[in-house]
């Protein structure tokens, strides 16, 4: 793929759209990453650049993160994560991903277990 076309897909546009805002605002920031079997999420600190906390459906308590319950026990599993580690506000970057579906179904999880966004 042309480095032209790369720039002119438009889930790239999204996704890049997306993360300009949530950078603007300086908080943390929860990304969702999906494939066609399983969900991962992390929160993000980007201005030291690392990975504060992640939780996938690859996790040994997380027993099907293909559809919308796993993703939302992943969701559940990386806030109780989160607020352990004394987390409590974070940005939703849902990539280019629409909110809907198993993305929709983490962020409700997380939101439930303590999370802000």
């Amino acid at each position: 793929m042309s480095a032209k076309r790369y720039e002119n897909n438009a889930a790239i546009r999204r996704s890049r759209r997306v993360r300009s805002r949530i950078k603007a605002s300086g908080r943390l920031r929860l990304s969702v990453f999906r494939s066609a079997r399983h969900i991962y999420a992390q929160v993000i600190d980007d201005a030291k650049g690392e990975t504060l906390v992640s939780a996938s459906s690859l996790d040994q308590t997380i027993d099907n993160g293909g559809n919308a319950s796993g993703a939302e026990n992943v969701g559940k599993l990386l806030g109780e994560r989160a607020v352990a580690a004394g987390l409590s506000v974070v940005a939703f970057d849902r990539g280019s991903y629409p909110y809907h579906g198993r993305v929709k179904a983490l962020a409700e999880g997380a939101r439930s277990s303590g999370l802000k966004f």
